[in-house]
Protein backbone atom coordinates (compact mmCIF):
# COMPACT_ATOMS: atom_id res chain seq x y z
CA UNK A 1 0.00 0.00 0.00
CA UNK A 2 2.71 2.91 -1.14
CA UNK A 3 -0.44 5.00 -2.84
CA UNK A 4 -2.89 6.31 -1.01
CA UNK A 5 -5.84 9.57 -2.22
CA UNK A 6 -8.06 11.14 -0.06
CA UNK A 7 -10.89 12.91 -2.14
CA UNK A 8 -12.09 15.59 0.45
CA UNK A 9 -9.56 17.56 3.08
CA UNK A 10 -11.67 18.18 5.93
CA UNK A 11 -11.21 17.22 9.60
CA UNK A 12 -11.47 13.65 8.83
CA UNK A 13 -8.69 13.77 5.81
CA UNK A 14 -6.38 15.94 8.08
CA UNK A 15 -6.44 13.61 10.74
CA UNK A 16 -6.06 10.86 8.22
CA UNK A 17 -3.10 12.23 6.29
CA UNK A 18 -1.33 13.45 9.96
CA UNK A 19 -1.78 9.49 11.36
CA UNK A 20 -0.23 8.17 8.26
CA UNK A 21 2.80 10.34 7.83
CA UNK A 22 4.10 12.22 11.02
CA UNK A 23 6.62 10.14 12.57
CA UNK A 24 6.75 7.77 10.16
CA UNK A 25 9.98 5.97 8.85
CA UNK A 26 8.28 5.13 5.45
CA UNK A 27 4.94 6.64 4.64
CA UNK A 28 3.26 6.37 1.86
CA UNK A 29 2.56 8.77 -1.06
CA UNK A 30 -0.49 10.59 -0.60
CA UNK A 31 -2.06 12.25 -2.94
CA UNK A 32 -5.11 15.06 -1.85
CA UNK A 33 -7.64 16.45 -4.14
CA UNK A 34 -8.17 20.23 -4.17
CA UNK A 35 -11.22 20.39 -2.50
CA UNK A 36 -10.23 21.66 0.82
CA UNK A 37 -7.41 23.93 -0.78
CA UNK A 38 -6.10 25.37 2.09
CA UNK A 39 -5.89 22.46 4.30
CA UNK A 40 -4.55 20.32 1.37
CA UNK A 41 -2.14 23.03 0.79
CA UNK A 42 -1.08 22.87 4.88
CA UNK A 43 -0.74 19.36 4.52
CA UNK A 44 1.38 18.93 1.62
CA UNK A 45 4.04 21.57 3.32
CA UNK A 46 3.98 20.21 6.29
CA UNK A 47 4.60 15.81 4.99
CA UNK A 48 6.92 16.25 1.59
CA UNK A 49 5.04 12.52 0.91
CA UNK A 50 1.89 14.35 0.50
CA UNK A 51 1.32 16.15 -2.82
CA UNK A 52 -2.20 17.71 -3.84
CA UNK A 53 -3.79 16.98 -7.36
CA UNK A 54 -5.34 19.12 -10.24
CA UNK A 55 -8.50 17.17 -9.45
CA UNK A 56 -10.40 14.08 -7.69
CA UNK A 57 -9.33 11.91 -11.10
CA UNK A 58 -6.02 12.94 -11.04
CA UNK A 59 -6.11 11.52 -7.09
CA UNK A 60 -7.64 8.09 -8.46
CA UNK A 61 -5.05 7.62 -10.94
CA UNK A 62 -2.29 8.12 -9.37
CA UNK A 63 -3.71 5.70 -6.04
CA UNK A 64 -4.18 2.02 -5.73
CA UNK A 65 -6.29 2.71 -2.77
CA UNK A 66 -9.25 5.80 -2.75
CA UNK A 67 -10.79 7.52 0.54
CA UNK A 68 -13.76 9.07 -0.15
CA UNK A 69 -14.22 11.14 2.52
CA UNK A 70 -16.70 14.66 1.25
CA UNK A 71 -19.77 15.14 3.11
CA UNK A 72 -22.94 13.01 2.10
CA UNK A 73 -24.66 16.19 0.50
CA UNK A 74 -21.52 16.77 -1.74
CA UNK A 75 -21.03 13.55 -2.72
CA UNK A 76 -22.80 13.70 -6.07
CA UNK A 77 -21.34 16.98 -7.07
CA UNK A 78 -17.74 15.92 -5.93
CA UNK A 79 -17.98 12.26 -7.50
CA UNK A 80 -19.64 13.22 -10.66
CA UNK A 81 -18.20 11.58 -13.60
CA UNK A 82 -15.38 9.84 -11.77
CA UNK A 83 -13.59 6.74 -13.29
CA UNK A 84 -12.82 4.04 -11.30
CA UNK A 85 -11.53 1.17 -12.71
CA UNK A 86 -11.64 -2.40 -11.29
CA UNK A 87 -7.97 -2.44 -9.51
CA UNK A 88 -8.65 0.53 -7.03
CA UNK A 89 -10.05 0.39 -3.83
CA UNK A 90 -12.20 2.66 -2.66
CA UNK A 91 -12.91 3.59 1.12
CA UNK A 92 -16.02 4.84 1.87
CA UNK A 93 -16.12 6.97 5.23
CA UNK A 94 -19.15 9.45 4.45
CA UNK A 95 -21.51 8.74 6.91
CA UNK A 96 -25.05 7.19 5.49
CA UNK A 97 -23.80 6.35 2.31
CA UNK A 98 -24.45 2.11 1.28
CA UNK A 99 -21.94 0.67 -0.20
CA UNK A 100 -24.92 -0.04 -2.91
CA UNK A 101 -25.45 4.26 -3.13
CA UNK A 102 -21.71 4.47 -3.66
CA UNK A 103 -21.26 2.13 -6.64
CA UNK A 104 -24.47 3.21 -8.05
CA UNK A 105 -22.55 6.88 -7.89
CA UNK A 106 -19.36 5.46 -9.28
CA UNK A 107 -20.61 2.70 -11.67
CA UNK A 108 -17.83 0.63 -10.67
CA UNK A 109 -17.14 -2.93 -10.01
CA UNK A 110 -13.65 -2.11 -7.76
CA UNK A 111 -13.83 -3.23 -4.20
CA UNK A 112 -15.48 -1.12 -1.76
CA UNK A 113 -15.57 -1.02 1.92
CA UNK A 114 -16.93 1.53 4.48
CA UNK A 115 -14.84 2.81 7.70
CA UNK A 116 -15.85 5.34 10.70
CA UNK A 117 -12.36 6.98 11.83
CA UNK A 118 -12.65 9.60 13.85
CA UNK A 119 -9.75 12.89 14.63
CA UNK A 120 -8.09 10.52 16.96
CA UNK A 121 -6.67 8.49 14.22
CA UNK A 122 -4.19 11.78 13.99
CA UNK A 123 -2.53 10.38 17.20
CA UNK A 124 -2.87 6.81 16.00
CA UNK A 125 -5.25 6.11 18.60
CA UNK A 126 -8.70 5.44 17.49
CA UNK A 127 -10.35 2.17 16.57
CA UNK A 128 -12.02 2.42 13.47
CA UNK A 129 -15.16 0.33 12.40
CA UNK A 130 -14.88 -1.65 8.73
CA UNK A 131 -17.20 -3.25 6.41
CA UNK A 132 -16.82 -5.81 5.26
CA UNK A 133 -13.32 -6.42 6.40
CA UNK A 134 -10.64 -6.04 3.76
CA UNK A 135 -7.43 -7.08 5.00
CA UNK A 136 -5.25 -3.69 2.84
CA UNK A 137 -8.08 -1.62 4.77
CA UNK A 138 -7.93 -3.40 8.15
CA UNK A 139 -4.35 -3.05 7.80
CA UNK A 140 -4.64 0.55 7.24
CA UNK A 141 -6.36 1.31 9.86
CA UNK A 142 -4.61 -1.48 12.41
CA UNK A 143 -1.87 1.25 12.07
CA UNK A 144 -3.88 4.22 13.04
CA UNK A 145 -4.90 2.79 16.01
CA UNK A 146 -7.11 -0.42 15.65
CA UNK A 147 -9.72 -1.89 13.60
CA UNK A 148 -12.83 -3.23 14.19
CA UNK A 149 -14.18 -5.40 11.23
CA UNK A 150 -18.13 -6.23 11.21
CA UNK A 151 -19.56 -8.12 7.94
CA UNK A 152 -23.39 -6.61 8.26
CA UNK A 153 -24.21 -2.70 6.88
CA UNK A 154 -26.71 -2.84 9.56
CA UNK A 155 -24.36 -3.73 12.50
CA UNK A 156 -21.55 -0.71 10.34
CA UNK A 157 -24.65 2.00 10.98
CA UNK A 158 -25.09 1.33 15.12
CA UNK A 159 -21.40 2.07 15.25
CA UNK A 160 -21.69 4.88 13.02
CA UNK A 161 -25.12 6.56 15.12
CA UNK A 162 -22.66 5.91 18.53
CA UNK A 163 -20.31 8.38 17.09
CA UNK A 164 -23.10 10.90 17.41
CA UNK A 165 -23.17 11.45 20.85
CA UNK A 166 -19.35 12.29 20.98
CA UNK A 167 -20.13 16.71 21.47
CA UNK A 168 -22.69 15.56 23.62
CA UNK A 169 -20.60 14.50 25.88
CA UNK A 170 -18.30 17.28 25.80
CA UNK A 171 -20.94 19.94 25.92
CA UNK A 172 -22.00 18.08 29.36
CA UNK A 173 -18.34 18.74 30.19
CA UNK A 174 -18.40 22.24 29.26
CA UNK A 175 -21.73 22.56 31.53
CA UNK A 176 -20.25 21.12 34.50
CA UNK A 177 -17.31 23.66 33.99
CA UNK A 178 -20.13 26.43 33.53
CA UNK A 179 -21.89 25.66 36.53
CA UNK A 180 -18.89 25.45 38.57
CA UNK A 181 -18.43 29.14 37.30
CA UNK A 182 -21.51 30.56 38.25
CA UNK A 183 -20.86 29.53 42.10
CA UNK A 184 -17.61 31.51 41.77
CA UNK A 185 -14.77 29.22 40.30
CA UNK A 186 -12.69 31.15 38.06
CA UNK A 187 -13.10 29.20 34.66
CA UNK A 188 -9.75 28.32 33.90
CA UNK A 189 -9.65 26.14 37.37
CA UNK A 190 -13.23 25.20 36.48
CA UNK A 191 -12.17 24.20 33.09
CA UNK A 192 -8.59 22.22 34.80
CA UNK A 193 -10.43 20.78 36.98
CA UNK A 194 -13.36 18.92 35.23
CA UNK A 195 -10.85 18.27 32.27
CA UNK A 196 -8.46 16.43 34.80
CA UNK A 197 -11.94 14.80 36.69
CA UNK A 198 -12.88 13.13 33.54
CA UNK A 199 -9.10 12.67 31.91
CA UNK A 200 -8.89 9.82 34.94
CA UNK A 201 -12.23 8.40 33.99
CA UNK A 202 -11.12 7.57 31.09
CA UNK A 203 -7.78 6.11 31.94
CA UNK A 204 -10.62 3.30 34.18
CA UNK A 205 -11.69 2.95 30.75
CA UNK A 206 -8.85 0.64 29.46
CA UNK A 207 -9.32 -1.84 32.23
CA UNK A 208 -11.75 -4.24 29.86
CA UNK A 209 -11.89 -6.97 32.61
CA UNK A 210 -14.70 -4.47 33.64
CA UNK A 211 -17.64 -3.88 32.27
CA UNK A 212 -19.23 -0.23 31.98
CA UNK A 213 -22.17 -0.96 34.33
CA UNK A 214 -19.35 -2.43 36.69
CA UNK A 215 -17.30 1.02 36.20
CA UNK A 216 -20.31 2.99 36.98
CA UNK A 217 -20.86 0.97 39.97
CA UNK A 218 -17.42 1.07 41.52
CA UNK A 219 -17.23 4.70 41.28
CA UNK A 220 -20.31 5.11 42.95
CA UNK A 221 -21.16 4.60 47.49
CA UNK A 222 -24.87 3.55 48.33
CA UNK A 223 -26.95 6.74 48.80
CA UNK A 224 -23.52 9.20 47.61
CA UNK A 225 -23.09 11.98 45.72
CA UNK A 226 -22.30 10.05 42.69
CA UNK A 227 -25.87 8.04 43.18
CA UNK A 228 -27.43 10.93 43.76
CA UNK A 229 -27.01 12.85 40.74
CA UNK A 230 -26.92 9.51 38.26
CA UNK A 231 -30.42 9.02 39.92
CA UNK A 232 -31.70 12.16 39.84
CA UNK A 233 -30.50 13.38 36.90
CA UNK A 234 -30.20 10.30 34.49
CA UNK A 235 -33.37 9.34 34.80
CA UNK A 236 -34.88 6.41 32.63
CA UNK A 237 -36.95 9.01 30.77
CA UNK A 238 -33.51 10.36 29.91
CA UNK A 239 -32.25 7.40 29.08
CA UNK A 240 -34.98 6.71 27.05
CA UNK A 241 -34.75 9.79 25.73
CA UNK A 242 -31.23 9.22 24.30
CA UNK A 243 -32.25 5.42 22.33
CA UNK A 244 -35.09 7.49 21.09
CA UNK A 245 -32.69 10.07 19.27
CA UNK A 246 -30.43 7.39 18.59
CA UNK A 247 -32.63 5.20 16.34
CA UNK A 248 -33.78 8.45 15.28
CA UNK A 249 -30.61 9.16 13.89
CA UNK A 250 -29.62 5.31 12.90
CA UNK A 251 -32.93 5.40 11.02
CA UNK A 252 -31.32 8.50 9.14
CA UNK A 253 -28.01 6.55 8.26
CA UNK A 254 -30.21 3.96 6.92
CA UNK A 255 -31.62 1.12 9.30
CA UNK A 256 -34.83 2.09 10.60
CA UNK A 257 -34.67 -0.99 12.33
CA UNK A 258 -33.73 -2.14 15.89
CA UNK A 259 -31.02 -4.81 15.37
CA UNK A 260 -32.33 -6.66 18.28
CA UNK A 261 -35.56 -7.85 16.14
CA UNK A 262 -33.19 -9.95 13.79
CA UNK A 263 -30.35 -12.05 13.83
CA UNK A 264 -27.34 -10.00 12.54
CA UNK A 265 -23.57 -10.20 12.78
CA UNK A 266 -20.72 -8.94 14.32
CA UNK A 267 -17.23 -10.05 12.18
CA UNK A 268 -18.94 -13.54 11.92
CA UNK A 269 -20.38 -14.33 15.24
CA UNK A 270 -23.75 -13.45 16.46
CA UNK A 271 -24.77 -10.02 17.81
Amino acid sequence: MKRIGIIGVGEIGRAIVTGLCDGRDEPPEVFLSPRGADTAAELAQRFENVRVCIDNQAVVDRSEVVIIAVRRQDRHEALAGLKVDGGKLVVNVMAGVSIDDLRRTLATDAPLVRAIPLPAVRERRSVTVTCPSHPTVDSLFESLGGVLPVADESVFNVFSALTGTLTTHLSYLATLTSWAAGHGIAPDNADRYVRGLFQGIGRALSDRTRSLHQLAADHETPNGSNERIRTTWFTPANSEALSKALDDLLADLGEPRRLADRGTVIAGGPV
